[in-house]
C-alpha cells in the first residue's frame, strides 16, 4: 500500500513516515502544497494523509483538486482546526475523515488501516483496472497502454489482474502460484517464470515503464518504482 504524506511539520511527519514504513507501507513525502498536489495528481496512491494548513497550497484545496480530476483515493486531514465549520468544510472538500492534532499515533495508524480497508472493500470486483498508464478491462479481456490494445490469454489475464489489484506490494511465488491454481495441480517454478516473462513481452515494450518488477529468491512487485 502506497501512502502520500503532505506535511510541513517535520518534527511529525519524519517520525509519523518512519512508523508508516515500519508498518510495511511505502510512504512518499511532500512539505508545501504545490509539490503535494503535484505528486497527488501524478502518482496512484492508496491513501492521501494532509496537513490543512500548508504553504503555497492548503490540504483542502489538494483535496478540491483531486476530487475534481474523479479520484477516489481515501483523505485523511490532519489538522489543529476543530470547529464544526472546519469539520464540514474539509467533509465538503471530500475528505473520508479527520484527526485533530495532538493525536496518538496509534490512532492515526487505526485510522489509517480502516481507510485502507474500507476503499479495498468497496472495489474488489471492477471490472477495469488501472495502475501508472496501464489499464487491463477484464470483461473483455483486453489491456490498454497508451495508443496500444494488448491480446492477453486467459492466464494472463489472470495474472495482471493479481497484480493490478495488489499494486507496489511484493507478491511471494507462493501467492502467485496460490492464485493462479488453486485448486489445481501447481506447475513447476519454471511456468510461472515463463508466464510472467511473456506477460511483460506484452506490457511493456521499448520506451515503456517496467511495471512488473522481479525480487530475487521471493517473488514480484508491480508498479512504478
Amino acid at each position: 500500500m502506497k501512502i502520500l504524506l503532505v506535511d510541513d511539520e517535520t518534527e511529525l511527519s519524519d517520525p509519523l513516515s518512519r512508523i508508516l514504513l515500519q508498518e510495511g507501507y511505502q510512504v512518499d513525502l511532500a512539505d508545501d502544497g504545490t509539490a503535494g498536489m503535484k505528486l497527488a495528481l501524478q502518482n496512484q496512491y492508496d491513501l492521501l494523509i494532509l496537513d490543512w494548513m500548508l504553504p503555497h497550497k492548503s490540504g483542502l484545496e489538494i483535496c478540491r483538486e483531486v476530487r475534481s480530476q474523479s479520484l477516489s483515493t481515501p483523505v485523511l486531514f490532519l489538522t489543529a482546526k476543530d470547529t464544526i465549520d472546519d469539520r464540514v468544510d474539509g467533509l465538503d472538500a471530500g475528505a473520508d475523515d479527520y484527526l485533530v492534532k495532538p493525536f496518538e499515533l496509534r490512532e492515526l495508524l487505526a485510522r489509517v488501516r480502516a481507510l485502507l480497508r474500507r476503499s479495498t472493500l468497496e472495489t474488489p470486483n471492477s471490472d477495469r483496472l488501472k495502475v501508472a498508464d496501464l489499464e487491463l478491462d477484464r470483461e473483455n479481456q483486453i489491456a490498454y497502454r497508451g495508443d496500444r490494445v494488448i491480446d492477453l490469454s486467459e492466464k494472463e489475464i489472470k495474472l495482471l489482474t493479481y497484480f493490478m489489484q495488489h499494486p507496489d506490494r511484493l507478491l511471494t511465488h507462493e501467492e502467485i502460484y496460490h492464485y493462479l491454481w488453486q485448486a489445481e495441480e501447481q506447475p513447476s517454478s519454471n511456468v510461472l517464470a515463463a508466464l510472467v516473462r511473456l506477460l511483460r513481452r506484452k506490457i511493456e515494450i521499448k520506451g515503456e515503464s517496467t511495471l512488473i518488477h522481479t525480487v530475487y529468491g521471493k517473488g514480484y512487485r508491480f508498479g512504478i518504482v
